[in-house]
């Protein structure tokens, strides 16, 4: 069953029970529709596009933070057979403009964060004929997304949609150069909404608490759980530890996927004082999901001791995968440092160079197999012929495998810093330093070095209460790292992350070891 499909059904099925709830911020309100209202909203905004001569495989560029309108949006776009594009919200005039020019788009829906973006690149995105204005008082030539809903009829578009059509067009987030485009199916999709259900141990009764950003395919697949299930969701534009308890509290929310760095800054605000357990009841809350970003065991450690009855799980996946592939499962939390075994309808390998596996405990460079598996780099078939080889998926992350099928992720394949001949893994390194108790974040990068080809360097952002200094991080470093691992160069800085919580390195490598260093 494709998620159109899915959608429709619980508009039938669950027609009056709430789908989406989205609390205003800065106020002590929400809005909130139920599946009727969602599926029948959907159908009205396809077939405003379809008048508007939308149709079967042309491509939508779709630019809004998270709300209802966002998912209201992109469903309607897929069911017109057409591809949704979601964008990520950093992105700059010109970073819309190369997805435009990729996608050939010549509709783009947009929320009224973006107006100010889109005249900046609006003459040299010539194809987009269409603008459509999700918020207030369009202008320019824009249409209002609310008046086409309200003026189109609620039936069915009509067209059909096979397991094998193309569904979206998404961006990787360009943490390592231009982001590429990945062509997602509706097989895909309903392969990332059966492993959702599965992965969160989901049920109607469950509220899913949703904070990052919708366009990343590991969130929005995420939710997917809730679309199978016909279970509700709180959708969340912001973040902030106090925010995020508030928010459990008043919708009773059950489940929390959260990036690894935002973990951190929920325990800082703990371990200051700041933000009381006790001032807020968190009893409906049963399952934490820790993802996009290693998770050292310390970390789930420190948050079993604040929260010591409530489950914990984590996944692996990649946008190329279309949402989770590997889980760790609540049975097995005290495996901590692994990302767990292979989903249903999953298979991993870890090969080296040569594409032959490593024996078991060796460390290589894992590749997947699946039904989540993408289509292909859009228009780019060198680099998907270099990704995908028979099936399997190159991930480019180093890991292991143990004698029971366990993955361990070691980092990632072109982050590995090679010193005097040694292969040094920077996300080791990180975790050791993620223990001391005067940091809040760390990044550990590769330096070039005439002697040694690179060194190790240690990128930290010291707790802001806190004064620390970089003979207490050697010190450290010597009674908890090989001679070879230690931080050669210790830098304090802020630390990059993008909307979904991962590190930035390319912006550090560029800053310390690249064309900014040199200048």
């Amino acid at each position: 069953m494709n998620i159109s499909d899915m959608l429709t059904r619980n508009g039938r099925v669950f027609s009056e029970d709430i789908a989406l709830i989205e609390p205003k911020s800065g106020i002590n309100s929400r809005t909130a529709i139920n599946w009727r209202e969602f599926d029948e909203k959907a159908n009205r905004f396809a077939n405003a596009l379809r008048d508007r001569g939308v149709s079967k495989g042309d491509k939508v560029i779709h630019w809004m933070m998270n709300s209802t309108d966002w998912l209201i949006a992109y469903f309607g776009i897929i069911r017109t057979g057409a591809w949704a594009v979601p964008l990520n919200f950093r992105f700059r005039s010109q970073d819309a403009e190369y997805c435009a020019e990729i996608a050939e788009a010549g509709v783009m829906v947009l929320g009224e964060e973006f107006i100010e973006r889109v005249e900046a690149a609006r003459t040299r995105m010539p194809l987009i004929k269409d603008y459509i204005l999700a918020g207030q008082n369009p202008s320019g030539g824009m249409e209002s997304f609310q008046d086409m809903i309200d003026k189109s009829p609620a039936q069915p578009s009509g067209v059909e949609l096979a397991l094998e059509d193309c569904a979206a067009l998404y961006f990787t987030s360009g943490t390592t150069g231009r982001p590429k485009p990945i062509l997602i199916t509706h097989r895909n999709m309903e392969s990332a909404a059966v492993s959702e259900v599965l992965f969160h141990y989901q049920r109607p009764e469950d509220n899913f608490i949703i904070i990052p950003p919708l366009y990343h395919t590991g969130v929005k697949m995420h939710w997917f759980g809730s679309l199978m299930t016909g279970g509700r969701a709180t959708l969340l534009s912001e973040f902030s530890p106090e925010r995020l308890f508030e928010t459990v509290q008043q919708e009773r929310g059950s489940i929390v996927w959260i990036p690894t760095a935002w973990t951190y800054d929920i325990l800082a605000a703990m371990d200051r004082g700041e933000l009381k357990k006790a001032d807020y009841d968190l009893s409906s809350w049963r399952l934490m999901h820790m993802g996009a970003g290693p998770i050292p065991t310390n970390l789930v450690k420190r948050w079993k001791e604040y929260f010591p009855d409530m489950q914990y799980n984590t996944t692996y996946g990649l946008s190329e995968t279309t949402g989770p592939c590997i889980r760790l499962g609540i049975e097995n939390e005290s495996r901590t440092d692994s990302v767990g075994r292979p989903g249903l309808d999953w298979d991993a390998r870890i090969v080296d160079d040569n594409g032959q596996d490593v024996a078991r405990g060796e460390v290589g460079e894992i590749i997947l197999k699946g039904s989540g598996v993408m289509k292909e780099y859009y228009g780019n078939p060198e680099k998907t012929a270099e990704t995908l080889k028979d099936g399997w998926l190159y991930t480019g992350d180093v890991a292991r495998m143990d004698e029971d099928s366990f993955i361990y992720i070691i980092d990632r394949k072109k982050d590995v810093v090679i010193s005097g001949g040694e292969n040094i893994y920077p996300v080791e390194v990180e975790n050791v330093l993620r223990n001391h108790a005067k940091i809040r974040d760390v990044a550990v990068i590769g330096i070039p070095d005439g002697r040694l080809g690179e060194i190790v360097a240690a990128v930290i952002d010291p707790r802001p209460d806190l004064t620390l200094t970089a003979e207490e991080i050697n010190e450290f470093c010597e009674q908890k790292l090989a001679r070879y691992k230690r931080p050669r160069r210790i830098i304090f800085d802020k630390i990059p992350r993008n909307p979904t919580g991962k590190i930035e390195k390319q912006k550090l490598k560029d800053k310390y070891a690249g064309k900014e260093a040199a200048e």
